[in-house]
């Protein structure tokens, strides 16, 4: 089943790719690799919650956030690329999670973007992965991920 196909099946609609929030670019193409820039858990432009996992944010709470974050990033790739099916491989995401002192369970958040990734893209959804816990986050975010993606074909659009 073709990734856009998976989106449909899963009931995922891609928002409009959120704008950035400063100084830089969603994204950046290489040739057939396309870096994403850190993506926040924005929906309408917004974030549902803030604060750091382990104190005002539950684990549960910011794997959602670490879903919708993911949501957002293929609507960029999708953005760009015009097709989801032109992913040939996720090549790696990184993850920074806003984290208590005490919280260590950086990798259980982050692996609902990853499996979301290997839900939607199946074998070409396995990536290498950094899981971080920080301090804090732009916006006092829960959580920031970047991706980055291989595609099928070299594109000379840049947005």
């Amino acid at each position: 089943m073709s990734p856009e196909d998976k989106l449909k099946e899963l009931g995922i609609k891609l928002p409009e790719a959120p704008k950035p929030l400063g100084s830089y670019v969603p994204s950046v193409q290489i040739g057939n690799v396309f870096y994403l820039s850190g993506i926040l858990p924005l929906i309408n432009g917004k974030l549902i919650r803030t604060g750091r996992v382990g104190e005002s944010v539950s684990l549960d709470e910011a794997r959602e956030d670490a879903k919708i974050a993911t949501i957002n990033a293929l609507s960029v790739l999708k953005s760009n690329i015009g097709n989801l099916d032109k992913v040939k491989r996720c090549v790696k995401i990184s993850g920074y999670i806003a984290s208590a002192p005490d919280f260590t369970e950086q990798p259980k958040v982050l692996n609902a973007a990853s499996d979301l990734i290997f839900e939607v893209f199946g074998e070409a959804g396995r990536h290498a992965r950094a899981a971080v816990g920080v301090n804090v986050l732009p916006l006092n975010s829960p959580i920031e991920i970047e991706f980055i993606f291989e595609v099928s074909q070299q594109l000379s659009a840049i947005k």
